[in-house]
C-alpha cells in the first residue's frame, strides 16, 4: 500500500503494469471501506469527519455491481449494501418541516447525517444530487436482475417514482427544474439551464413514470445554449469550464450515436463534444495563460474540487473549495489547483491523452498525491507557502499543496468511467432501461441503439 502522509522528497512509486487499474481498485475500495453499512450512507469526504452526500451514495451504488465484476467484492456483499442502502432511503422520513426530514416531495436534502440520515445543517433539498442518486439506485436495479435480487429493483424503482418533478418546475416560467428548495425560504431562485451536468436531471425527469416533464422543460434548458459554443471547426463544442459536467451525465448514459435537435444541428454528439473539451482542458494547460507552476501536455484538469485556502499570495489568488475550468469558459476560474478526477474520468472520451496524463501523475508526484484509495482530491504545485494558513491538505516538496482527502463526487466518476471504457459494464445495462430509453426519446434524440 502507497503512503499518502508524505510531506517532502517523496520519490515515486513503482507504476503498477495496470496504472489505471491500479487507480480504479484504489477508487472503488473508498466506497466499499467508508459507506456506513447500515445505512448506505456515503461521506461526503474522508479521513475529514463529513456528513453524507446522497450525490456520492449514488456513485457508490454504481461502483459496487463494478466491483463485482472485477473480483473486489462478492455479488452478495454488493447485494447486501445496495439492500441497506435502497431500504433506507425509501423509509426516509420525508416532510416539509426543516429539521427531522431526509426529504420531501420524494427528492432528498444535499446532505443528510451520516448516522440518523436527517437534513444536515440548513442544506437545500437538491434536484440535481437526488438525480446522481437515482441514476446509481436505477443502474442497481438493472444489475441486479436475478430473482432473489427483486427487492433491490422494486425499491429503486419505487424511489424514482415518488419524485414529483413538476413541483420543482412552479418557480420557473420557462418551466425549468430549480436548483433547490429551503423549508425557510422555498425555492432556490436559479433553474437549472445550459450545458451542465443537469442533463441527467432532465433525463430522468422526462422519463419518470410519474409526474414526468414535458419537452418544454428539456428546451428551456437548451435554451443558451447559443452562449455556450467554443472553438471553431474541428475543435468547436458546448463548453463548460469544470470537466465534470462532460462526465456525470455520460458515467450512466451512453452519448455515442445519438443526438437531440441541438447535436443533430452540429453533426455530431454529445460523446464527441465531450472529447473535444477533454483535449480543450489539454490544449489550456499547454498554453497555461496564468503561468501556474507544473501545468503541461500530460498535467492537466480542472473541476470542482479542494484548493489550499481563500488567500493571496504573491498577487496571485488562491481558493479552498471551488468549481475550476478554464478561465473564459462559463463557470471558469483557475488558480493554479489540479484535479486529478477531471483527466483520469475522462479516459472513454480521449484515452489517447488520458492515459499519458494518467500516467504522468503518477510519475511525477507519486505518493505525495497518489494513497490508499487512489489520488487524493487535488493537489497545487505553485502554493508552496508554508507560512500561508491553509484550510486542510499539507504542503509538499514534490507537488506543493496537496489535499488530504478523497471527495465522493470525485472519486465516482473515476470508477464509473475507467469501467465504461473498458467494459461498458454501466452503460450496457442503462441502455435498456425504460425510464433513461424514454427521457431521452421525450427529450428528441433519436438514432444510435436508441433506435434498436
Amino acid at each position: 500500500m502507497l503512503s499518502g502522509c508524505a510531506t517532502s522528497g517523496v520519490p515515486s512509486p513503482a507504476r503498477p503494469a495496470d496504472l489505471i487499474g491500479d487507480v480504479q481498485r484504489r477508487t472503488f475500495a473508498f466506497f466499499r471501506d467508508r459507506a456506513n453499512p447500515a445505512n448506505g450512507l456515503m461521506p461526503d469526504r474522508w479521513p475529514s469527519p463529513s456528513f453524507s452526500s446522497i450525490a456520492a451514495t449514488g456513485f457508490a451504488l454504481t461502483a459496487y455491481p463494478i466491483g463485482v465484476e472485477r473480483g473486489w467484492i462478492t455479488r452478495a456483499q454488493a447485494r447486501e449494501r445496495t439492500l441497506a442502502t435502497l431500504r433506507f432511503f425509501w423509509n426516509a422520513p420525508q416532510g416539509p418541516g426543516a429539521t427531522g426530514f431526509s426529504g420531501y416531495k420524494g427528492f432528498f436534502y444535499h446532505f443528510l447525517d451520516m448516522q440518523a440520515g436527517l437534513r444536515f445543517a440548513r442544506c437545500e433539498l437538491s434536484s440535481i444530487d437526488t438525480a446522481l442518486l437515482l441514476a446509481g439506485m436505477l443502474f442497481a436495479g438493472r444489475y441486479f436482475d436475478r430473482p432473489g435480487e427483486a427487492e433491490i429493483r422494486d425499491l429503486a424503482q419505487r424511489i424514482y417514482a415518488r419524485c414529483d418533478w413538476r413541483w420543482f418546475q412552479q418557480a420557473d416560467a420557462a418551466k425549468r427544474v430549480s436548483m433547490g428548495w429551503h423549508p425557510e425560504s422555498g425555492f432556490v431562485e436559479r433553474p437549472w439551464f445550459g450545458y451542465t451536468e443537469g442533463q441527467l436531471l432532465y433525463i430522468l425527469a422526462l422519463g419518470a413514470p410519474d409526474f414526468a416533464l414535458g419537452r418544454d422543460a428539456y428546451d428551456g434548458w437548451c435554451s443558451t445554449y447559443p452562449d455556450s459554443w467554443r472553438g471553431e471547426g474541428k475543435t468547436r463544442h458546448l463548453a463548460f469550464g469544470p470537466q465534470m459536467a462532460h462526465q456525470y451525465t455520460q458515467c450512466w448514459v451512453d452519448m455515442r450515436g445519438i443526438r437531440d435537435a441541438a447535436m443533430r444541428d452540429a453533426g455530431f454528439d454529445y460523446f464527441e463534444n465531450s472529447r473535444r473539451a477533454t483535449y480543450a482542458q489539454r490544449s489550456y494547460a499547454i498554453a497555461n495563460p496564468g503561468g501556474w507552476t507544473g501545468y503541461s501536455k500530460d498535467v492537466w484538469g480542472l473541476c470542482p474540487c479542494d484548493g489550499p485556502a481563500d488567500v493571496t499570495i504573491g498577487g496571485r489568488q488562491f481558493y479552498g473549495y471551488a468549481a475550476r475550468g478554464p478561465v473564459g469558459l462559463p463557470d471558469g476560474l483557475d488558480d493554479g489547483t489540479i484535479a486529478p478526477t477531471a483527466a483520469v474520468a475522462s479516459l472513454p472520451f480521449a484515452p489517447e491523452i488520458v492515459e499519458p496524463a494518467t500516467q504522468a501523475l503518477h510519475q511525477r508526484y507519486g505518493s505525495a498525491i497518489y494513497g490508499q484509495y487512489g489520488f487524493f482530491d487535488a493537489f497545487n504545485p505553485t502554493f508552496t507557502s508554508r507560512a500561508a494558513a491553509i484550510q486542510r491538505g499539507r504542503i509538499t516538496d514534490v507537488a506543493g499543496w496537496v489535499d488530504s482527502d478523497y471527495l465522493g463526487l470525485d472519486q465516482g466518476p473515476i470508477v464509473a468511467m475507467i469501467e465504461n471504457h473498458r467494459s461498458g459494464l454501466v452503460w450496457d445495462h442503462m441502455r435498456g432501461d425504460p425510464a433513461i430509453r424514454a427521457g431521452l426519446k421525450r427529450a428528441g434524440f433519436t438514432g444510435g441503439w436508441l433506435s434498436s
